[in-house]
């Protein structure tokens, strides 16, 4: 990942688990959402893809997803429901 990409701000949550913050740092963001995601009640399967997707080193994998399509949105079922985490980046201002 490049500087650039780094210093990208963006928008994460968790839906009906976290409200919307904002970093404004890539790096900064997949921690705070990969600890409130480890400590919730995920099957396997689930914490290890979400340790892959925001877990260390994971920063290059959402730069080329956020690069690519704009966003990154996932999704896990707890409880019977499904909840969705989406990364979103900050519309950059001309200042």
């Amino acid at each position: 990942m490049n500087s650039r990409e780094s210093r990208t701000a963006v928008t994460v949550s968790i839906e009906d688990i976290t409200p919307p913050a904002t970093f404004s740092r890539l790096p900064d963001a997949l921690v705070a959402l990969w600890e409130a995601l480890r400590v919730l009640p995920l099957g396997w399967t689930q914490y290890e893809a979400y340790r892959y997707f925001l877990g260390p080193g994971a920063e290059q994998r959402v730069a080329a997803f956020l690069a690519r399509d704009g966003e990154l949105t996932l999704s896990f079922t707890m409880a019977g429901r499904s909840h969705a985490v989406r990364v979103v980046p900050v519309p950059q201002t001309r200042g």
